[in-house]
């Protein structure tokens, strides 16, 4: 008899149904579901947990030439499905977790990467359509033109912060990840580690592709002061709007690789994600979102004060830098107090 047998056998042996068995073992009632189905085994863990819940030994469910026991007294079971185990420090991740995971960090960085490309874009339209009404291109007032670009300018931030909070009101169940030291199913550091591998071209790719349109977004803004010089102040305009683009598209590459490739750093425990970094992490939770909070708050009063979004977005690189010095003196206080 094998594994997936004894599984149905004493399961319904004891009068549960596959959801009551799930919540004892804290499975979903899918993953009994494939146990019972042979399409996936329980890790060791979850072995021990089945064999304590159903009051027989681990030989008697894992070898296949052993019958199962004897039933025993209703009341040894009851006793023992109700005991209480001490919840292990270490948070245990099956290969399905593990590749559902995944999947959703590649779903988050697509969408995470579109609503920050959407942020830096947002104000393009303001610029150009300021741009042309002052050079008598568009044919619009002055309040129209801001009118249209604020709109518009309005609607890409709506809907980027729509997306910033969809994803993570998904991602809620997913945080362990970040902050929790885990220990994984058999099988699963190598199937990550295998699609690490496979990713790692694509990730090398974008990583330098976007550096670089970061690094050159400033060029058509120095062609234009070369070729065009101070006359024409809409090819300044039309400057500006490429740069942003530049930068935009850039950042979208940056972004999109870094949230996949940290997906298979955090499920092995590697890079920023290690046991230590990984406690430092769950410290500095709300430091860092109280600094990006801050952040963007600067970003915004000062681009929509000043009128400025030629030059605002400086203010994500420098604040990129600064985050490192900020964490590490919040690092230093700690270890002090």
């Amino acid at each position: 008899m094998i594994l997936a047998d004894k599984i149905i056998e004493l399961r319904k042996k004891n009068g549960w149904s596959q959801e009551e068995l799930a919540e004892m073992l804290g499975v979903s009632r899918q993953s009994v579901s494939k146990w019972e189905s042979a399409q996936s085994v329980p890790d060791m863990n979850r072995i021990l947990k089945l064999s304590e819940v159903f009051g027989v030994t681990t030989d008697d469910l894992l070898k296949d030439e052993l019958e199962l026991p004897a039933e025993r007294p209703a009341e040894t079971l009851i006793l023992q499905s109700a005991q209480t185990t001490d919840i292990p420090e270490v948070r245990n991740v099956s290969m399905e977790e593990a590749v559902a995971f995944l999947e959703f960090k590649n779903s988050m960085a697509n969408r995470v990467s579109i609503g920050v490309m959407l942020c830096i874009l947002a104000p393009v339209t303001l610029i150009l359509l300021s741009g042309a009404q002052e050079a008598g291109i568009a044919a619009l007032s002055e309040a129209q033109a801001a009118g249209i670009g604020l709109v518009v300018l309005l609607l890409m931030v709506a809907v980027a912060v729509a997306i910033f909070v969809l994803m993570g009101i998904r991602g809620s169940g997913y945080e362990f990840f970040e902050y929790e030291e885990i220990e994984t199913a058999y099988g699963v550091d190598g199937m990550v580690r295998e699609r690490r591998e496979r990713f790692r071209s694509t990730y090398t790719w974008h990583m330098v592709a976007g550096i670089a349109l970061c690094v050159i977004s400033a060029i058509p803004l120095f062609v234009t002061m070369i070729m065009v010089g101070e006359q024409e102040e809409f090819a300044y305009v039309m400057a500006i709007g490429m740069l942003l683009i530049l930068v935009a598209i850039g950042v979208f590459m940056i972004v999109r690789s870094s949230i996949v490739w940290g997906g298979f750093q955090m499920l092995l425990q590697e890079g920023d994600y290690t046991v230590a970094r990984k406690e430092e992490n769950r410290r500095n939770e709300h430091l860092d979102a109280i600094y990006w909070c801050t952040v963007i708050a600067i970003y915004l009063a000062y681009s929509f004060i000043t009128g400025r979004w030629d030059r605002s977005w400086i203010v994500w690189p420098v604040a990129g830098v600064l985050f490192g010095a900020v964490r590490a003196i919040a690092g230093v206080v700690r270890k002090k107090g």
